[in-house]
């Protein structure tokens, strides 16, 4: 199937967009047209070499979109079915046989780092036949077209427009399930979120929805905060002119009962570990470069503080997406205002932008 791609050919490249060759879907697989590709710091540390991925790719694995085909033994979605796309797992491993699929043992390399079907079949070609390393997160949604297990696709709601609908796959599902599958605060809890990137701002959504009452967010952008604010955030501290260690004790009188670190950096993670009090927990979700290394106080740590490390939300896509857009829809996580679109020829411009913090979410439009 011809489609075009966005293609990342050397580390720390440009996306090109290239006419490329999409494999016909196997009987279990599903294609999809893509409506909506949301960008995640995940897909540029594969660019940059700190996320393993062979390259060249084509990247994305926040795509959204309506389904053109499906294979002969696809039984979950039909032709004209709007969908979500997100991660595949093995089905097969003790942590996938009890249910807890973000902890599939073989998440890593069937999701990131083989570049190709989980048996090494390739799923895209460049116009001289070369292989294009795809199935990212099972999908490669950088694309006119993406190719995905239906294990992977998500049937959605036709009420939502399509073009908000792509980083449910991941960003959204991630900050959102964080707070609701895994901290699960009670209504009066206190939280203190890291980051307000996507995940981190869909984080403090879902802290709101679950009846947190001390809701802080921490950033070095004051657009950001003010965009927290703006979205029901009780506090912000501007981490960089402030320490916000000191800042939420004082808010807190102590410390709040969980903090979330959604940067990827060992020093914002030591401070939202230190600012726990006893029986805080600290879930970390921003991704590093394999084998960084922090420096906690095992002395806290032993005083009864938690860290929990948590993959896309701890969330079941096919339950928790859903959900969230029922949420959506009844007006309580007004995810859309985190979202800016871009056209998918100005993929670059949409990172540059993201990456210079003038916005949260860029979301392509193929």
């Amino acid at each position: 199937m011809h489609t075009r791609a966005a293609v990342v050919r050397e580390r720390g490249g440009p996306f090109l967009l290239e006419d490329v060759e999409l494999v016909e879907p196997r009987d279990d697989e599903v294609v999809v047209r893509i409506a909506s590709a949301g960008i995640c710091h995940t897909d540029l540390g594969a660019r940059a070499g700190y996320v393993p991925m062979p390259l060249p790719a084509v990247l994305g694995h926040e795509g959204a979109g309506i389904v053109e085909a499906v294979g002969a033994a696809v039984t979950r979605v039909r032709a004209g079915d709007h969908v979500v796309l997100s991660w595949t797992w093995c089905g097969a491993c003790p942590a996938c046989r009890a249910g807890d699929l973000t902890r599939c043992e073989a998440f890593f390399p069937i999701n990131i780092a083989n570049g190709s079907r989980p048996d090494g079949s390739p799923t895209i070609r460049d116009a001289a036949g070369d292989v294009i390393n795809g199935h990212w997160f099972a999908q490669s949604s950088f694309a006119e077209l993406a190719l995905a297990p239906q294990r992977s696709v998500v049937k959605v709601r036709d009420d939502v427009p399509l073009d908000i609908l792509g980083p449910l796959g991941c960003g959204i599902l991630t900050g959102a399930g964080a707070v609701m599958n895994t901290l699960t605060p009670r209504p009066g809890s206190s939280i203190a979120i890291f980051g307000a990137g996507m995940v981190g701002m869909s984080a403090m959504l879902a802290a709101l929805v679950c009846g947190c009452t001390t809701v802080i967010v921490v950033d070095l952008v004051q657009g950001r905060l003010d965009k927290a604010l703006e979205l029901g955030a009780t506090h912000v501290v501007n981490a960089a002119q402030e320490d916000p260690v000191a800042a939420i004790r004082a808010i807190t009188g102590g410390g709040p009962e969980f903090t979330l670190e959604c940067v990827g950096s060992p020093a914002v993670l030591r401070q939202a570990v230190d600012v726990l009090p006893r029986r805080g927990v600290c879930g970390l979700l921003g991704v590093t470069a394999p084998g960084t290394p922090v420096t906690l106080d095992m002395d806290l740590l032993m005083n009864a503080r938690t860290v929990k490390g948590i993959i896309e939300g701890d969330a079941v896509p096919d339950l928790f997406i859903p959900r969230l857009l029922d949420l959506f829809v009844q007006g309580r996580f007004p995810y859309d205002r985190l979202i800016e679109h871009f056209p998918f020829d100005a993929i670059n411009d949409a990172i540059a932008a993201m990456e210079q913090g003038r916005v949260i979410k860029p979301v392509l439009r193929p």
